[in-house]
């Protein structure tokens, strides 16, 4: 049972990645610290790469930025991005309606 569960934390990550990513640029140390708010204890070791998978499947585009002298890795959703965002979001609410008690 606890893979069950760990895969459907991983998934709510993911989309909750892809939602601050499309209102704009966030880096791995603020998503890390973002998460935590709602009760998600990411280590980097499992965030990066889920970063790096969101990337590569086109969900999301990088830059980098010099900050105080240090390198930072910004992450904003692709248009693909938003649309999967979208759709996950129709998904979660109509979810929520059927499994959530009023």
């Amino acid at each position: 049972m606890a893979d069950i569960l760990k895969d459907l934390f991983l998934g709510f990550v993911r989309v909750h990645v892809l939602y601050h990513a499309s209102q704009e640029p966030a880096y791995g140390t603020w998503l890390i610290e973002e998460l935590a708010e709602h009760g998600y204890t990411l280590s980097p070791g499992t965030l990066y790469p889920i970063l790096h998978g969101l990337e590569e499947e086109k969900l999301l585009s990088s830059y980098e930025e010099v900050i105080n002298g240090k390198v930072r890795k910004y992450y904003k959703a692709t248009a693909a991005g938003r649309r999967v965002l979208k759709a996950a979001q129709k998904k979660v609410a109509e979810l929520s309606h059927e499994i959530l008690p009023e």
